[in-house]
């Protein structure tokens, strides 16, 4: 596969079951969207004996019976690949990623810079653990950069948030 179809083209989320986001979620959420589909590596690997439909893809994330749902489809709609993932690993790391966020949110408004600096390295990290986290669930599924792991976790927050 080449650069151009290892990747993503489109990105729909799921969240007709969630409840309603605050709006710096949604914020986040158009900020992961538009910087995923701006630069992302994207793979699906041979399974067994299935052939492997190159991208670019289509992936629709939702969250369906408490499971993580990766719905993968080809630019023109042919069902690529479908899988589902456990929630648990990833509880942990977005129930400390959103108290992070809430920090800083609240510091950009009261605290001078060295703070926030300070917390933003803390939510960077934090963010790196989810990222790390999804490539390890995903093994043997997709492969994905790191870049696109955090993007992509920072939807599964946004999934989690109503989930």
């Amino acid at each position: 596969m080449t650069e151009a179809t290892s990747r993503i083209c489109h990105i729909e989320i799921d969240d007709t079951q969630l409840a309603a986001a605050t709006a710096e979620i949604e914020q986040e959420r158009r900020v992961a969207v538009f910087d995923l589909l701006e630069d992302n590596s994207f793979t699906l690997p041979p399974r067994g004996d299935q052939p492997v439909l190159d991208g670019p893809y289509r992936l629709s994330l939702a969250i369906r019976d408490r499971r993580l749902v990766f719905d993968v489809t080809t630019e023109d709609k042919q069902k690529a690949g479908e899988f589902h993932l456990s929630l648990g690993p990833f509880r942990q790391v977005v129930k400390d990623y959103f108290q992070i966020c809430e920090s800083y949110f609240s510091a950009v408004k009261t605290m001078p810079p060295s703070q926030i600096e300070a917390i933003d390295m803390a939510r960077r990290g934090i963010h790196n653990e989810g990222a790390r986290v999804l490539q390890e669930r995903l093994e043997g599924k997709a492969i994905v950069d790191i870049d696109t792991a955090r993007r992509l976790f920072t939807l599964i927050c946004v999934l989690h948030f109503g989930g």
